[in-house]
């Protein structure tokens, strides 16, 4: 949703730094990217995961990802009615968020990171069906959220499939 096709706001850095929620909404800085800012949204939650997981134990992790998803449906809301666009690409906290939640899931070594990472932008870009449904029907901060959380679903479904072949 934009007024006359043109965003509210042009993102940069004095637009991050002007509230703590859009610096966090556009990933410290990783949706700036002028291509493929998902990517490297989702580039951002390996080191996050990283820190966490030397720091914290698994429910101290996933705690924090409950309290990271639902502070992402105000953060994403607030900083999207700013711009006039609801899910503007440089919103990036959902895809960390979700990647996160992923990362949790996955079996340790490079190669499952890998497929992890993989399989996560395939199913955040193409959209197979539910995710392309709540991702034009839901709007708001919550919309922004879900459609990366459905796609996460999607990715730890398929790891497990090809971990199961695997044993």
């Amino acid at each position: 949703m934009t007024i006359f096709g043109e965003l509210l706001v042009k993102p940069g850095w004095r637009f991050l730094l002007s509230h703590p929620a859009h610096l966090l909404s556009f990933g410290f800085g990783s949706g700036l990217a002028r291509k493929a800012p998902g990517t490297f949204g989702t580039l951002v939650a390996f080191p996050l995961y990283w820190a966490l997981s030397l720091r914290l134990t698994d429910l101290g992790i996933f705690l924090i990802l409950v309290l990271a998803f639902a502070v992402g449906v105000w953060v994403c809301g607030f900083t999207g009615k700013a711009m006039g666009a609801a899910d503007y690409s440089g919103i990036v906290w959902d895809e960390i968020v979700a990647f996160l939640l992923v990362l949790f899931f996955t079996p340790p070594g490079w190669y499952w990171a890998l497929l992890a990472f993989t399989l996560f932008r395939f199913f955040d870009i193409v959209k197979p069906q539910p995710i392309r449904y709540f991702d034009s029907h839901w709007h708001g901060g919550l919309g922004v959220m879900f459609d990366d959380l459905l796609a996460a679903g999607y990715t730890l479904l398929c790891m497990a499939i090809v971990k199961s072949l695997l044993q």
